[in-house]
């Protein structure tokens, strides 16, 4: 990829939690930031602590999270920086509603077994769901829904993240967004 300014757009990572999908959008931001773009990640995680503190887990509340970190990729993306949002966003609807909104957007589905997700578990968190300390987990007592249509699908159990990476941006370079 060149040195390129261009427009802004979304890359927007999706799957379950301990799935990679952090470890893989600060891969893409590097990579992207090399071919000099501009370039902002919102981590879940962290936009929950800063931006959305005080929201439950509750469908209500993890559809409004997404919606404020979709709306936050929006303004960027309009101002010619790169978003890339990296949240489980477990409802195919609002993703979708994201994605008519934002416009120019790259879907990552992160898919990684269940199985290997709990094994991987760095926060201990399956552990949690598991013992019945976390209620509504997402892929434990709550439902994830892939993406039906996204633009790239990673395997995170069988690929490195260099070659999950190197699939992101063919598809980044397939919409036209970067050379």
């Amino acid at each position: 990829m060149g040195k390129e300014s261009g427009k802004g757009f979304v890359v927007w990572f999706t799957g379950l939690p301990a799935s990679g999908k952090s470890t893989l959008a600060e891969s893409t931001a590097r990579a992207l930031r090399e071919a000099g773009r501009r370039v902002e990640v919102l981590d879940g995680d962290e936009v929950r602590t800063h931006l959305c503190k005080g929201l439950g887990f509750t469908r209500e509340g993890r559809d409004t999270n997404i919606r404020r970190i979709g709306f936050v990729a929006h303004l960027l993306a309009r101002n010619g920086i790169v978003a890339i949002a990296a949240a489980i966003s477990p409802y195919r609807a609002i993703r979708d509603e994201n994605r008519a909104l934002i416009g120019d957007f790259v879907e990552v589905f992160v898919e990684c077994p269940l199985e290997e997700c709990k094994r991987r578990d760095p926060k201990g968190l399956y552990k949690k769901a598991l013992a019945g300390e976390l209620p509504q987990f997402t892929g434990v007592s709550d439902p994830y829904e892939p993406p039906l249509m996204p633009e790239v699908v990673v395997r995170t159990a069988v690929e490195t993240v260099e070659q999950s990476t190197a699939r992101i941006l063919g598809a980044i370079r397939a919409k036209g967004y970067v050379g």
